[in-house]
């Protein structure tokens, strides 16, 4: 992995213990992964896969049991190598917090989402650190890994383990290590991607990094904690940003009759000073549509204005109704009202290559066409359990179907490896995605 002494030695951190790095997957023993979501259950992969023993928690009977069956998505492995995994040996799943604390690192990957005010929502990360700290015991490693707001670490973690008579750096290791997976991305694996390190002393930073070393590249160590919380807001923040000024140009692009591909590939082309960012119908996922939201509640509460941010999360949040006015605009000019159309949704899940509809704007989408009256149905291969729209309504996710069955389809995803010829038979389809052959029945949103 990466040459650990040197990243540290660049940054001058004092009162590192060296022989913290020298420490073997077998020395360190066990890992506990609080949280066996999209993001902790391929980091419970990776560190079996490097040679520890893992505890694989999760309040949720229905996901454990889904993960013993191999019927989840991974980053870091094909279910065949997930169900390898999780049936071999030194692997081990349980919903009861008590069995991670006798592990010797502590990894917190629990949800932090945003409720419908986009006020977040850290009520899952709040009960996991109170857990963590509750059956801390000396020698621990504990890791922080969610995404939260700056300070977290030492408010949720820090403070109570002192409060307890533990000394951070002596008797417990505290660090936040920022998450980096990009569910999807088959280029580009959780074992390829360098990760961030902020402990609350420097022996917590070597701690931390000994075991994160094992499943990462290279490492980039931090001050503190609040450098390497603060550092994963802005990395989504800037995606948050650059992809609504994307969607700002393809709006423009539509307009003075340009192509927006055409354009975006152009200035592209350009070695220093540019990267490219690709317009849609708006962003899904766990990162971008919540991320910034951390940030924004916090600097609201120190009366601390940030006006690109907030524009561009509102630009975003309301890109599903620019894709039903489009639509509406659409079937009129093809005398048809929205109240009746019937309206193909493909696909549902918020990027290519994942099954995972969670902020979709598909379902957005989905909500406001019905409160029109349209009638929607979906295709999408990779989602397979039931899907509800932004109303709670259920979507009929199906086939694809008869085009006479159908009059506009709005192209929300497309994932590779499936085949979309039949779109071509649609007799008016909306591209979201701005990927799709141009043709007088397919119109770029």
């Amino acid at each position: 992995m990466s040459d650990l002494r040197a990243d540290i030695s660049l940054l001058n951190f004092d009162g590192l213990n060296p022989r913290m790095l020298d420490q073997s997957p077998h020395r360190l023993g066990s890992v506990g992964v609080i949280g066996m979501g999209y993001v902790g259950l391929p980091t419970a992969v990776e560190f079996h896969r490097a040679g520890f023993e893992v505890i694989g928690m999760d309040v949720d009977a229905k996901r454990l049991a889904a993960i013993r069956e191999g019927l989840v998505d991974s980053v870091s492995a094909s279910p065949d190598e997930l169900l390898d995994a999780v049936n071999g040996d030194g692997f081990f799943l349980t919903d009861e917090i008590a069995r991670v604390a006798g592990a010797d690192v502590v990894i917190v990957c629990v949800p932090t989402p945003i409720d419908s005010a986009m006020v977040p929502d850290t009520t899952s990360l709040k009960e996991a650190c109170r857990q963590v700290v509750t059956h801390a015991r000396e020698g621990q490693t504990i890791i922080l890994t969610s995404t939260t707001f700056v300070g977290c670490t030492r408010s949720y973690l820090a403070g109570p383990l002192e409060d307890r008579g533990f000394r951070i750096g002596r008797d417990v290791f505290l660090a936040f290590c920022p998450e980096r997976i990009n569910p999807g991305n088959g280029t580009t694996g959780l074992d390829q991607v360098p990760r961030i390190v902020g402990g609350m002393t420097p022996e917590c930073t070597a701690a931390a990094a000994a075991v994160v070393d094992r499943i990462t590249p290279s490492l980039f160590p931090v001050s503190s904690p609040e450098a390497a919380e603060m550092a994963k807001l802005v990395e989504n923040t800037f995606r948050a940003v650059n992809i609504a000024l994307a969607n700002e140009f393809a709006d423009a692009a539509r307009v003075l009759e340009i192509d927006t591909n055409e354009v975006l590939q152009a200035a592209a082309s350009k070695p220093y000073g540019f990267m490219p960012f690709s317009p849609g119908a708006g962003v899904g996922g766990h990162c971008i549509p919540c991320d910034p939201h951390y940030l924004l509640w916090q600097l609201r509460s120190e009366r601390v204005q940030s006006p690109v941010i907030d524009q561009a999360m509102a630009a975003l949040a309301s890109r599903p109704v620019k894709v039903v006015d489009r639509a509406i605009d659409l079937l009129g000019q093809n005398l048809r009202p929205i109240r009746g159309s019937r309206i193909l949704l493909v696909g549902l899940a918020y990027k290519p290559g994942v099954e995972d509809v969670r902020e979709s704007p598909a379902l957005a989408v989905a909500a406001l066409l019905r409160r029109r009256g349209a009638i929607i149905s979906a295709f999408d291969p990779m989602v397979s359990r039931l899907v509800q729209d932004g109303n709670g309504d259920v979507i009929r996710n199906g086939n694809p179907p008869d085009p006479d069955d159908v009059d506009m389809a709005i192209a929300f995803t497309v994932h590779p490896g499936s085949d979309y010829e039949w779109l071509k038979r649609m007799p008016l389809v909306l591209d979201t995605t701005y990927r799709l052959d141009s043709s007088p029945q397919v119109v770029r949103l």
